[in-house]
């Protein structure tokens, strides 16, 4: 299952990129449908707050034809989402700084600057930031699916993406992208 969701998330991953296989040419972008986002900036110029963390977006869907969604989450407080699942993306992480624990599945793992762990759809998952200062993970779903709109509208909504699992309309919210809410948030004390 973790091999068939790795290759599932690098297909998709990669399919977002020009390729060239055996000296052809597979489409390729032009330097006008480049994207550059800079350091600490949105793909938008938005800013998006998610209580205990802030996103900003760096891959939107639209510029992936649906392939990929990517965002840098920068944590200033201990703590992360609920336990939930995906039923139709990827979800990979990257600690790009601060320490981080993750449960996927059965497993528990700790992330430190430069680590990074790929949570396979349909498989169960929460993590937190543990760290003492400010961490920072990258975090790319494969296909991108609704996870832009879903953040979009959790933070209309709340301003958290930390709900409380025994809300049925938060479950139902979660539905409605295609996630499942099945937990609380990971202990961090």
């Amino acid at each position: 299952m973790h091999n068939m969701g790795r290759r599932s998330f690098l297909g998709a991953a990669m399919a977002a990129f020009p390729l060239v296989l055996a000296g052809q040419s597979i489409k390729t972008s032009t330097p006008e449908g480049a994207t550059r986002v800079p350091a600490g900036e949105d793909r938008f110029g938005e800013r998006h707050s998610l209580g205990l963390s802030s996103t900003d977006f760096k891959v939107s869907t639209q510029d992936s034809s649906g392939g990929l969604f990517v965002m840098e989450h920068t944590n200033r407080k201990r703590g992360g989402p609920p336990r939930h699942l995906h039923h139709n993306e990827d979800e990979w992480f990257y600690a790009v700084e601060g320490e981080y624990i993750f449960e996927i599945g059965s497993e528990r793992f700790q992330l430190k600057s430069g680590d990074s762990i790929l949570g396979p759809r349909e498989v169960p998952h929460a993590w937190a930031f543990v760290g003492g200062t400010q961490g920072k993970l990258l975090i790319a779903f494969a296909p991108a699916n609704k996870m832009e709109a879903f953040f979009r509208e959790t933070m209309k909504r709340r301003g958290s993406a930390y709900s409380n699992p025994n809300d049925a309309n938060d479950k139902e919210f979660f539905r409605t992208y295609g996630l499942e809410l099945l937990g609380p948030p990971l202990s961090v004390e």
